[in-house]
């Protein structure tokens, strides 16, 4: 074989998408906050473009003469803006002084901060502080810590031995932590509010917020700041939760109530009773201080009923309409004075102002396609609920509106729709089917309203099985495997029949 450089001729096909396909494409998959906000950064790259004005308020005469003479005043050579840039008097002063800043969302303090508070307060050397500030560095926001105590003392041991002398302290301070150092302080962290921080696994997290019950009862009938050791661990002997929680916590989250009753020869009403107590406990404590944000939802379609029929209205009215300016575009007109780098950026910005307008009015006509259509089919849902809901499918809306199914995926995407039923994503009206005994196709959304409607009306002693669910719905033509019962059940969130059951 010889080997070198040759040259040589090839055709073939190749498929590209024109950048502006790409901006098109953001458009329609972007939700209405996202598209605010960039068409005010379009508004200001591009000065072809400009905000179309609602009607002003009408002024008296001789302010709005006066208003006239100021703007003489202040007039702006808008060729001399193209040709030498944008440096210009007055009036970009003005605007700096009127620019609008959105406001900042302000830090807001969470569990740890709740956490170092009351670490504060405990009268603590430094190396006791230490080893406090790392345990609560080990806490989730679900208030879990999450290594091993082993591992935490191990981690601090090391940090003494590289920092020595420079951490200061005295040598006793200095000395490694051992590991009931750290059990002690991990109980008195787990004394800290909110009750259950600091749990290592789910049946800690319960003993701990039973004890904290506890102990308010004591001290409320005492009238002590706190109870005393022995007298605590008297009464919460006395305490079918506690004792259930900690000897048979298997048992308890498998719903074996007979198994527990036998064990503490009690009833399995008792049993189940201590179990609903347990119940109503917090098993994430540390979320009721975590940082949640507020998450508004601005619906981008709006679907009302006007005498019988059922409208969709874009909600569009806080979106800045585009237009061509008007000066520029009479300046762009003279291409005479421009050569050059002028030239190419005034048709540059010109084209793109263009495209953005028509691209603005391309998504809009497209999302009221897009639910124009899911209205017409869906219309029983609107009528009668959730399950009345019809499959539907995103190749369905594309066949039907001639898009591509990408297009009709993006256009759902994110997007709110505000209906008599409520604020929902367009998603929501999209799902597979299961076919009926009369040949016509029921939503599994529907199936699954059907399932949990089914659940809350049972009888709690006699709890419908998943086959029972299924003869129910047989009876009223929808044909469905047990299995398929069982996973939307699991969908649901909800309990088989055996774990349901109560006594």
């Amino acid at each position: 074989m010889k080997t070198g450089l040759y040259q040589g001729t090839q055709l073939k096909q190749e498929m590209k998408i024109n950048p502006r396909l790409y901006q098109a494409m953001d458009l329609l998959y972007m939700p209405l906050l996202d598209l605010q906000q960039h068409l005010k950064q379009e508004l200001l790259n591009n000065p072809f473009l400009e905000m179309t004005e609602e009607a002003e308020v009408e002024e008296t005469s001789a302010e709005a003469e006066k208003e006239k003479e100021k703007e003489k005043e202040e007039e702006i050579d808008w060729e001399e803006i193209l040709l030498n840039g944008f440096e210009t008097g007055g009036r970009r002063e003005e605007f700096e002084e009127r620019e609008h800043f959105e406001p900042v969302s302000i830090a807001t303090r969470d569990l740890s901060d709740h956490l170092h508070d009351q670490l504060t307060l405990l009268r603590l050397s430094d190396r006791e502080l230490l080893l406090g500030e790392e345990i609560i560095g080990n806490i989730s926001d679900e208030g879990y810590l999450e290594c091993s105590l082993e591992e935490l003392v191990a981690s601090l041991n090391e940090f003494l031995l590289e920092q020595g002398a420079a951490w200061g302290g005295s040598a006793a301070e200095r000395a490694l932590f051992t590991l009931a150092e750290a059990e002690r302080m991990l109980r008195a962290i787990q004394g800290f509010d909110p009750a259950g921080i600091g749990a290592r696994d789910l049946r800690e997290c319960i003993l701990l917020q039973i004890r904290d019950g506890v102990a308010q009862e004591i001290t409320a009938g005492t009238g002590h700041s706190e109870p005393l050791p022995t007298e605590l661990e008297e009464a919460l002997r006395g305490r079918l939760c506690y004792r259930i929680a900690l000897d048979y916590f298997d048992q308890l989250i498998n719903h074996r109530w007979s198994e527990i009753s036998k064990e503490l020869s009690i009833t399995p009403k008792d049993v189940q009773d201590a179990a609903d107590i347990i119940r109503q406990l917090d098993p994430k404590p540390g979320l009721k201080y975590g940082n949640h944000d507020d998450n508004y939802i601005t619906p981008d379609l709006v679907v009302e009923k006007v005498a019988g029929d059922y409208l969709v209205f874009l909600n569009d009215t806080n979106l800045p309409r585009l237009k061509l300016s008007r000066t520029y575009k009479e300046i762009a007109m003279d291409k005479k004075k421009f050569v050059g780098e002028n030239k190419e950026f005034i048709s540059n910005k010109l084209n793109s102002a263009n495209w953005m307008i028509q691209a603005i009015e391309q998504r809009r006509q497209t999302m009221l396609k897009v639910m124009n259509f899911i209205v017409d089919r869906q219309r029983e849902y609107f009528e009668r609920g959730v399950q009345f809901l019809k499959p539907l499918t995103l190749r369905e809306v594309a066949e039907v509106i001639d898009m591509h199914e990408s297009t009709v995926s993006r256009v759902t995407n994110e997007k709110f729709v505000q209906t008599p039923r409520g604020v929902l994503p367009l998603k929501f009206f999209f799902s597979s089917g299961l076919s009926t005994t009369s040949g016509e196709e029921v939503s599994a959304r529907g199936i699954k309203a059907q399932i949990q409607k089914l659940v809350s009306e049972e009888t709690a002693a006699r709890p419908l099985t998943d086959q029972a669910i299924v003869n129910i719905l047989k009876k009223e033509g929808i044909q469905i495997a047990r299995r398929t019962v069982a996973k939307y059940r699991d969908q649901l969130g909800i309990l088989s029949a055996r774990m349901r059951k109560r006594v």
